[in-house]
């Protein structure tokens, strides 16, 4: 299993690591460079929806096919939550007629639906534990 930990780097500022050897910088809004940790779990749910829905649409597509997806959704800061992040997939679907497009579109949603682990977690909520420990 990849083990994955923050270090502090600065004020504000945290490297996120894993064992596999990636680094992503962290920071609050204020910091140049970096991604809040909001940001993050936007990014994370529009990329899991991507690799998600890479399959489908790569054996209608084509290997090469171009695709985006942007992921907005205001923080409610009253709460100190996101109450609704919205996706759009974006992609040429023009050499599809009608009816090969709601298939794929119904083939690619249902392939996120089943296996998008961050959206699943987040539309289902999570427990979430948290404690302290003595620095080894």
């Amino acid at each position: 299993m990849t083990k994955l930990w923050v270090e502090r780097t600065g004020t504000r500022r945290y490297t996120g690591r894993s064992s596999r050897g990636a680094e992503v910088l962290i920071g609050s809004e204020d910091v140049d460079g970096v991604f809040t940790p909001g940001e993050l779990l936007k990014i994370a749910l529009a990329a899991c929806s991507g690799l998600s829905s890479d399959a489908p649409l790569a054996r209608r597509l084509g290997d090469d096919y171009q695709a985006t997806i942007d992921v907005t959704g205001p923080a409610d800061r009253e709460q100190e939550r996101y109450p609704l992040l919205e996706e759009v997939l974006r992609l040429d679907l023009s050499d599809l007629d009608d009816a090969d497009r709601e298939r794929l579109l119904t083939v690619v949603n249902r392939a996120i639906d089943q296996v998008c682990t961050v959206g699943r977690t987040l539309k289902s909520g999570t427990q979430v534990r948290f404690e302290i420990a003595q620095r080894d």
